[in-house]
């Protein structure tokens, strides 16, 4: 797979700081779970410093001087803050808990919205593997940023904050000691910073590409086998195994490496701090209960920088993942509405291209200078060499995409003027390939048309010729199709896909090479099906069996992009052109697969048609 898929990822480190707003900017719309959090948080800081300052008021009010009664009564106080801690830390536990539940369902919910909005181009282009891995793992992994990362960090903060103020109080000359270490343990961070989060980028760009090999080898099982190609392909994925598995080892030793490094530092700064308050006791300038609180404090501040270095990291592959759902959902829709697209109402009137250019690649024009007008109800077959710009035009007209020069008008107003949805919501298609959706036979039917009654999807049915073959099921209608409609034969899908478009009742019908896989018998139901839905409806009608065109109002030939000739069956049959070469080798094709008890020995057939019936 190539890398121009991933290349989006390879984003400059100076914008961490800016992901990383954005990620906090997840929890706006939830600021008052957030702001609940962080005053549970900030209790349960404050009480666990508080507890250690109990500590000291033991030692030299209770032990000390023997005071049964001191140390029963501030005892009595510590248990009573053990029961409001306890209180807190459920508190800001449960409320974590919620928050990153609801920044899941933003975020799968945006994600997905914005897929819905976005061209045909961009899955055109996008391994479905690269997609799956946005909505699925990095939005897990953001999530996770958001809530236990925000819990841990905040946590640590108020920790070291708490314990600064309370050392403070303590003696001030040993807390000056412990702030000497927090700049070089800030500098070693940065210095990880740009490595761990380099290869954390590098392990999420390969897992991407085993995702998309693991999906395209899965759906294309069948082609596959058939071709033997298990050698290669187990090749390949051992290749993109072998990249990630290099890469995460890269990540896990940089990892591994910064923990201890901040113990190593903090290990120095804690004996040097308990040598220096050793001293000072034995000059009178601190209490032994003063001792024993400071060197808790020491120990009960540097833990949560020790567990800081462990956050910044999992933080830097959370952001890693962050980069990567943002780029997705910056990916602006090549075709959107215009400010002020509105629905007509209908477009059901007159079409025209007026001019039409349009290239999916810059240098590589597929229709040039196209024009062509449309009238009402009409039928338009698109007939020609594979490449030619057939289904260009479809797409065009569905606006899939739309032209890069010229207009393409309905009813004599520019389509851009109308909404994306009104367009859309009014055009049926039955594609060479169909699509049915996980479900019963009935969902899918009704997937045309979600108000339609059982009786409207049993009567379109059987005008698709669908519904003998539907009735044979073991539940009928009610009858599972499977993953993509595995359950049903090419032909029995189609024929569903035909009925599903004659359920939603459009004013413009695409039949882009339907019959080209089914058998004869399928062919003509399709053929039957498709008369009853180009009834009051304009349809364009892209076939390499010519048979299907025959009654085409207009047949059109179209190569390299330009209409090479234009006219009915009998019309183009009589010019003897184009069409007739295409419409004779066709024929000739089907009569060498049929028994012909004309042909003699050296091969002569009989006398091509020179009109249509």
């Amino acid at each position: 797979m190539s890398d121009e898929y991933y290349e989006e990822e390879d984003f400059e480190t100076k914008f961490t700081g800016k992901v990383f707003r954005r990620i906090l900017g997840l929890t706006k719309p939830h600021w008052k779970w957030v702001i609940g959090f962080l005053i549970a948080i900030a209790a349960v800081s404050s009480l666990d410093s508080f507890s250690t300052f109990l500590s000291k008021r033991i030692i030299d009010e209770g032990i000390v001087p023997q005071n049964l009664a001191a140390v029963k009564n501030i005892l009595l106080l510590y248990g009573g803050l053990i029961l409001v801690q306890s209180a807190f830390v459920f508190t800001f536990i449960y409320l974590a808990g919620v928050l990153g539940e609801r920044i899941r369902y933003d975020l799968r919910r945006d994600m997905f919205k914005h897929l819905q909005n976005l061209s045909l181009s961009y899955y055109s282009r996008t391994p479905v593997g690269w997609i799956m891995s946005r909505v699925t793992s990095d939005s897990e992994r953001v999530a996770e940023l958001v809530t236990w990362g925000l819990l841990d960090m905040t946590w640590g903060i108020m920790n070291i904050i708490t314990a600064m103020i309370f050392m403070f109080i303590i003696n001030w000359q040993l807390a000056l000691m412990v702030m000497i270490a927090l700049p070089i343990l800030l500098v070693v961070a940065i210095q990880f910073r740009q490595r761990i989060l380099s290869q954390f980028r590098e392990v999420r760009k390969m897992n991407s590409k085993i995702t998309g090999a693991y999906n395209e080898n899965i759906t294309g099982v069948r082609i596959i086998k058939a071709l033997g190609r298990e050698p290669e392909n187990m090749k390949e994925f051992d290749s993109l195994s072998g990249s990630m598995y290099r890469a995460s080892y890269r990540a896990a030793w940089l990892s591994a490496l910064f923990l201890p490094t901040v113990q190593i530092i903090s290990a120095f700064a804690l004996g040097a701090i308990v040598w220096v308050g050793g001293l000072q006791a034995n000059l009178g300038f601190v209490t032994i209960g003063g001792i024993q609180a400071f060197v808790s404090y020491v120990t009960f501040m540097l833990w949560p920088i020790q567990d800081l270095a462990r956050v910044f990291a999992e933080m830097q592959r959370s952001m890693a993942s962050g980069e990567r759902i943002f780029s997705l959902l910056d990916t602006d829709p090549e075709v959107k509405n215009l400010e002020g697209a509105y629905d007509p109402g209908t477009i059901y009137g007159d079409i025209e291209f007026d001019h039409v250019n349009f290239s999916y690649e810059d240098n590589n024009p597929v229709l040039i200078d196209f024009s062509l007008k449309v009238k009402r109800g009409e039928t338009i077959a698109l007939v020609g060499p594979t490449g030619g710009g057939k289904s260009t035009i479809v797409n065009l007209l569905c606006r899939f995409y739309e032209p890069k020069q010229g207009k393409i008008r309905i009813n004599g107003i520019d389509y851009k003027k109308f909404s994306l949805h009104s367009i859309q919501s009014r055009v049926g298609i039955v594609l060479q390939t169909p699509h049915l959706f996980s479900g019963t036979v009935r969902e899918n039917l009704r997937y045309g048309n979600l108000v339609a009654s059982d009786e409207e999807i049993e009567e379109a049915a059987k005008l698709a010729g669908a519904h003998d073959f539907i009735m044979k099921f073991d539940k009928g209608y009610d009858e599972q199709v499977g993953e993509g409609g595995n359950n049903l034969s090419v032909g029995q899908k189609q024929l569903i896909s035909l009925a599903r478009a004659i359920l939603a009742k459009p004013e413009i019908f695409v039949m882009d090479e339907a019959t080209s896989s089914v058998d004869t018998l399928t062919e003509s139901l399709i053929q039957q099906g498709m008369e009853t839905l180009m009834i009051n409806t304009t349809s364009f009608i892209i076939a390499h069996r010519l048979s299907t065109i025959k009654k085409a109002n207009r047949i059109l030939v179209i190569e390299d992009g330009r209409i090479a000739e234009i006219g009915s069956h009998a019309e183009l049959l009589k010019k003897g052109g184009k069409y007739y070469r295409l419409y004779t080798k066709q024929f000739r094709e089907q009569m060498e697969k049929s028994f012909n008890p004309f042909a003699n020995d050296e091969g002569h057939q009989p006398p091509l048609p020179v009109a249509a019936d």
